[in-house]
């Protein structure tokens, strides 16, 4: 997973907000904007950690997998819902 820019998790903070602003939700414009981009930055920046390790993982076993085959698909998506649920992602 690809580190996002600050003004792409930027955009997709407002989007959201536009959603819950229409339905009248928001008190606080300018707090709730820093609040998502808190939240949406801390959840890629995880999600980012936990690729690495997948990949890491991928790599340290006995066998070579090749990245983009199905075997390392696979093993990718097992690892990441586990690496996931441990840090409960």
């Amino acid at each position: 997973m690809s580190d996002l820019s600050d003004n792409r998790i930027t955009a997709l903070a407002r989007s959201a907000l536009r959603v819950i602003a229409a339905e009248g939700k928001i008190v606080n414009e300018r707090g709730a904007l820093i609040e998502s981009k808190r939240i949406l930055g801390s959840y890629f920046q995880q999600g980012g950690a936990i690729d690495a390790v997948v990949r890491r993982k991928i790599r340290s076993l006995s066998r070579k997998v090749a990245p983009g085959s199905t075997e390392w698909d696979v093993l990718y998506r097992r690892y990441f819902e586990e690496e996931s649920r441990k840090r409960k992602f």
